[in-house]
């Protein structure tokens, strides 16, 4: 028998279906209450094949969370993209990225009140996140160092969590919040009196 070419593309697409899953239904209700059988059954595997892929629901998780990650960051990059100053980039992107997760029915639930808030729980413990925002941080302000780029990225995490789990009044009220409280603190003292 040949090998088989296609197996490592077989087990994305398993994987990504896995996914698919989970995320309608934590569209359908908080994140924290779905199980891995509700998952397994949604995706139309067994609970055995299901664990094949992810070794418990944590893994499960933190894939999706991941997945959704990179997906919002590219969203947030074709927005702001064209935007010049770096403070602008910056307040733009945040306030992306919190719509997004607003308007997303299962991004939504993992912020939700009534459950453990597990979106603030694996963003604050994701090294990809905070990597990809560190990252974002850098590309914005390149005399940044490594450390300090880590530091207001594990920052601007929590600034975000808090206002997914506790919104401003509307998006102009929570830009204001932003501007006046969080990008001054974040720009670099060389650039803040530019």
């Amino acid at each position: 028998m040949a090998n088989d070419w296609l197996s490592a593309r077989r087990t994305e697409v398993a994987a990504e279906a896995i996914l698919d899953a989970a995320d309608r239904l934590f569209a359908e209700q908080d994140a924290a209450t779905v199980g891995m059988l509700e998952i397994a059954r949604a995706a139309g595997c067994s609970r055995a094949t299901l664990y094949r892929y992810f070794e418990n629901r944590d893994a499960l998780y933190l894939a999706y969370v991941h997945r959704e990650t990179f997906r919002v960051f590219a969203e947030v990059g074709a927005q702001i993209a064209e935007v010049p100053d770096p403070q602008g980039r910056l307040l733009d992107g945040v306030t992306i990225a919190l719509r997004s997760v607003r308007e997303s029915p299962a991004l939504s639930s993992w912020f939700a009140a009534a459950q453990r808030p597990i979106g603030g729980e694996l963003a604050a413990q994701s090294d990809v996140i905070t990597g990809l925002i560190a990252a974002f941080l850098t590309d914005l302000w390149p005399e940044l160092e490594p450390d300090a780029a880590q530091r207001r990225a594990n920052w601007l995490i929590r600034v975000m969590v808090s206002l997914l789990m506790f919104p401003g009044a509307d998006e102009a009220d929570e830009r204001a919040m932003l501007t006046e409280f969080v990008v001054l603190q974040l720009t670099p003292a060389t650039q803040a009196s530019q």
